[in-house]
């Protein structure tokens, strides 16, 4: 069999069958991610390959690090065809790991490229690449467009100003780009002045003073409302796991003073402040009929002197071994018993955690909406070939994958849609083969079914897209 054919991944007749015949033109869903919506809005084209390739990517400057690669040639000030060499010479070295198939599909997919990157062949895919770059089809319109993306959820902070959505929504474009509400600046309290400058960026897009922590829920209350008026109907965290320690208004009000004056704000305080904000942001979220997200469990910017060298998302970060599940109970339970417990997405960071999320969201079905509770795809660490499996096996073993809102990139590169397709050829697989084998039925309609709600149907008719 060759290297990434027509049968890449696809171990069975019926998993073939299924992905070149239902799955592979499904629209894509790329409901998370985190795509500029600047660039989105200027129909953003790049100089050249090392510029929409290795520019943000933490994923290839991990695998570049580990290659001996010196960070000159990552993150510094080395030309960019130098570092596109650096990453020619580590690909190689990348067999087994995801990176490998993610390269190549992206050289093929965008690029019609077949050839396998090294550095006998970086000449030549360089110039070849650079030529499609120059091409006025090859701009963030035209790859959403040749991709069949109907619609991107960018990630936006409520001190974000929305008039890059705004342009996007009077332009011509077909696909539907929406903001997701970020607050987690918000529960910074135990860094005052990062906090402190954040609270003067949503006074300013507010227009508003936010001297109590009344103020400041209203302030969130009102950026809540903008972003539902620019057609926002996700919100997002990223914790290390959910906040259990309840607060009250008053307490909340002496943690947010503290903050305010620049005065220290202990651990326990962070953690009482941060569940007595997630509590209002859970309400607001089912007020108004929204998807919360919770990506539970990364340790972020973990090593001391590349933080202060490099700043975050710079590839620092690792699997957490948090406790997960007490907290989520107390988090999602509260909701519940307020009777403002929204529709929700888990997605946890660590594998030893998927059996514990999946049968989580069985614990929170209410019977209000299909698949109310959703167990995310694999995320970061896991969103490759073994992480989509354990997930997916997962979830089918304690829950309904029919009902399953299917995969999405969180990626900031414009590259990253091929990893839909990844994850299609990994389900066709499962459902294909397993059908092969006499472990499902041989009805291909019923197979088909699934496959295309997984794939867009699910993601369309959840969101309300």
């Amino acid at each position: 069999m060759a290297y990434l054919d027509e049968s890449f991944l696809l171990h069975s007749p019926t998993a073939r069958r299924l992905f070149h015949e239902v799955a592979k033109d499904q629209p894509i869903f790329d409901y998370h991610c985190h795509l500029s919506p600047k660039e989105i809005a200027t129909n953003h084209r790049w100089k050249n390959l090392a510029d929409i390739w290795l520019g943000g990517d933490h994923y290839k400057w991990r695998l570049l690090r580990a290659n001996g690669i010196d960070e000159e040639y990552i993150t510094g000030s080395a030309s960019p065809r130098e570092k596109f060499q650096a990453w020619a010479e580590t690909v190689p070295y990348t067999l087994r790991n995801p990176i490998h198939h993610w390269t190549h599909l992206e050289l093929r997919r965008y690029f019609g490229i077949e050839t396998l990157l090294s550095p006998a062949t970086a000449d030549e895919i360089w110039e070849q690449a650079n030529a499609r770059l120059a091409e006025p089809d090859f701009c963030v319109h035209g790859i959403l467009d040749k991709f069949r993306v109907s619609m991107v959820g960018t990630t936006d902070d409520p001190a974000d100003p929305l008039d890059h959505h705004e342009a996007i929504a009077n332009s011509t474009l077909k696909t539907k780009v929406l903001p997701t509400f970020r607050p987690d600046k918000a529960f910074a309290v135990d860094q005052p002045k990062a906090f402190n400058a954040w609270i003067e960026k949503l006074e300013e897009i507010t227009d508003s003073g936010i001297h109590h922590v009344s103020d400041l829920l209203q302030a969130l209350q009102k950026r809540h409302d903008d972003f539902h008026a620019a057609g926002c109907r996700l919100s997002d965290h990223g914790l290390e796991r959910c906040p259990a320690l309840p607060c009250d208004d008053a307490d909340a009000s002496i943690i947010f003073d503290k903050a305010r004056r620049g005065l220290p704000v202990t651990a326990e305080e962070k953690e009482k402040f941060t569940f007595f904000l997630m509590v209002f942001f859970g309400q607001q979220d089912a007020a108004k009929g929204w998807t919360k997200q919770l990506h539970l469990g990364p340790f972020r910017n973990v090593n001391p002197r590349m933080f202060e060298r490099l700043g975050p998302d710079a590839g620092f970060d690792t699997i957490g071994d948090e406790r997960q599940g007490a907290a989520l109970i107390t988090y999602l339970g509260t909701l519940a018993e307020r009777g403002s417990l929204p529709q929700v997405i888990l997605y946890n960071i660590n594998p030893r955690d998927n059996y514990l999320f999946a049968a989580m969201t069985g614990a929170f079905q209410d019977g209000s909406v299909a698949g109310k509770i959703q167990f995310g795809s694999g995320w970061w660490f896991l969103d490759q070939k073994d992480g989509m499996e354990l997930q997916l096996n997962a979830l089918s073993s304690t829950g309904l994958l029919s009902r399953f809102v299917g995969m999405l990139t969180d990626s900031r590169s414009f590259l990253s849609f091929p990893r839909h397709e990844y994850f299609r050829r990994i389900l066709c697989n499962l459902i294909g083969s397993e059908a092969d084998r006499g472990e499902l039925p041989d009805d291909f309609d019923a197979l088909s079914k699934l496959i295309a709600d997984v794939c867009s149907g699910n993601a369309s008719r959840y969101f309300g897209f």
